[in-house]
């Protein structure tokens, strides 16, 4: 299965380099919201990945980020985020992937994300190796505060009180310093290969966190994400990384309006 999806994904990924790069024409930017752009690229990748799984596994549910839905019964749902980072990818900057992640009876279980611009494909779950273009990973490493780092990432709609206090807490509380991509699957990315600590995103959707959260936890991770009472399709507060991490950077989701 791994080789079949990452074939998919990287496929995919063609399709989306091909407007990144200006072969596919006009990327026909659209505003979901403030800041929250959709293209032309997004919908054509999200078709394609919807046509090929469905012919690849008949029996499966679909979730998209751009609508696609399919089965939403079906105990195995394909989790898609056709281009995580759109807006990187709209103002041509590199951090944006293609995200496969499955959901099986209630859990994260597998997931590919392939970044094309960046040249890297991540795949792994919870009873598979985790392999980055082809190399296994080692365990996430132990937390050194002394160069510690968080991934941030923030949804459009995220209070800026919200934003501040997580920034002020990372900084001033537990003495570490943060990074923010732009984009959830890139900044997994990095903490699959240990450049980050852990990943703490405000807002974020099923789409956003499937494919990487079950490598994570083969690699030792941890996420404060209960699938038991969290839909696939609604916003949730998270972090997720290394356990050292994500036990001392909790406190940080615990943010309420003054």
């Amino acid at each position: 299965m791994r080789d079949q999806l990452i074939e998919l994904a990287e496929a995919a990924g063609r399709i989306g380099l091909s407007y990144f790069r200006g072969a596919g024409g006009e990327p026909g930017v659209e505003e979901k919201g403030h800041l929250d752009l959709v293209t032309q690229a997004d919908r054509e990748v999200e078709a394609y990945l919807f046509a090929e799984l469905q012919r690849l596994f008949p029996e499966d549910g679909i979730c998209g980020e751009e609508g696609s839905v399919l089965r939403p019964d079906a105990p195995r749902q394909w989790v898609l985020d056709p281009i995580d980072g759109t807006f990187n990818f709209v103002r041509g900057m590199d951090p944006w992937a293609v995200s496969i992640g499955l959901f099986e009876n209630g859990a994260p279980v597998f997931g590919v994300i392939h970044a094309p611009a960046r040249g890297e494909t991540l795949s792994g779950g919870r009873d598979v190796e985790v392999l980055l273009n082809g190399q296994p990973l080692p365990p996430l490493p132990r937390l050194d505060r002394s160069r510690g780092v968080i991934a941030v990432g923030f949804s459009t709609d995220t209070p800026l009180d919200k934003e501040l206090a997580a920034i002020r807490g990372i900084v001033g509380d537990l003495k570490m310093t943060y990074r923010h991509c732009g984009s959830t699957t890139a900044a997994f990315l990095m903490l699959a290969a240990g450049q980050v600590d852990a990943c703490l995103g405000f807002g974020v959707r099923s789409w956003d966190v499937m494919a990487a959260l079950p490598v994570i936890e083969r690699l030792g991770g941890v996420s404060t994400i209960d699938w038991s009472v969290s839909d696939l399709m609604q916003k949730f507060d998270y972090v997720a990384g290394s356990p050292e991490a994500v036990a001392l950077a909790r406190p940080l989701l615990d943010w309420r309006p003054a």
